[in-house]
């Protein structure tokens, strides 16, 4: 079973058109447009909206209908945006070069590149199902910790309460020979915590190789993981 949270959907399109909207603007709104920026703001919106969860697409299909209730959740969705664009903007982070539409990454824009999407999931307890907490998830390449795209993104990941089990990597861009070349990443998830059996989770990565380092954090690009668990120890067979 997989659960997805349609007010991530809801949130990231509103948070790109309101973007959209700027880049095209006559200027007179100074706000900041860079990747940073722009994930920030999302985060902010959904980390104050009620998650809404689904678990098919008949769940999808349903979410679609208007109502009242809808219409109000809507505007208070637009309103926490537009409050995470003054929040955001007034506190820029000073470790990030705040280019419009960029990331601050010293990419050659002509080098063709593997931009690996981020990377996302969300870790619950296996007894009773709640978000987990206070633990730190490893994204592995190789053996080892796999480099992230600038120091804005960590690896570890230390989950804490308010994100709700939900955990994130965005990792470097990979140089290319060629631009439209197949490339596949093997990464392993790590979470060793306290009176849990150490999870590892295995996955590949399919990404085709681009003429330039697409720069938006937009989360247009993500890989999502599947929901995982962790177990006291040898629970995990039994539950596997």
């Amino acid at each position: 079973m997989k659960l997805h949270n349609t007010m991530e959907d809801v949130v990231v399109a509103r948070v790109n058109e309101s973007f959209e909207a700027i880049d095209k603007g006559d200027g007179s709104q100074k706000y900041c447009t860079c990747s940073q920026c722009r994930i920030d703001i999302v985060c902010y919106a959904l980390n104050r909206v009620r998650p809404h969860y689904i678990v098919s697409s008949r769940g999808a299909s349903r979410t679609q209908g208007k109502s009242i209730e809808q219409q109000q959740q809507n505007a208070d969705i637009t309103a926490l945006i537009h409050e995470g664009f003054r929040k955001v903007d007034h506190n820029r982070r000073p470790d990030f070069a705040h280019a419009p539409g960029g990331s601050g990454a010293n990419w050659d824009q002509d080098t063709a590149v593997f931009d690996i999407p981020v990377i996302m999931g969300r870790l619950f307890d296996g007894n009773n199902f709640a978000p987990i907490s206070g633990v730190e998830v490893e994204l592995l390449s190789k053996g080892e910790l796999a480099p992230m795209k600038d120091k804005n993104w960590q690896n570890p990941y230390s989950i804490v309460p308010q994100t709700e089990g939900t955990f994130s990597f965005r990792p470097v861009p990979v140089p290319a020979s060629a631009v439209h070349e197949p490339g596949v990443f093997e990464y392993t998830l790590r979470v060793a915590a306290p009176e849990s059996e150490t999870l590892v989770h295995l996955f590949k990565v399919f990404v085709t190789s681009e003429s330039r380092e697409e720069n938006s954090s937009s989360l247009k690009k993500t890989f999502k993981l599947p929901d995982l668990y962790l177990f006291p120890p040898g629970e995990a067979e039994q539950n596997g």
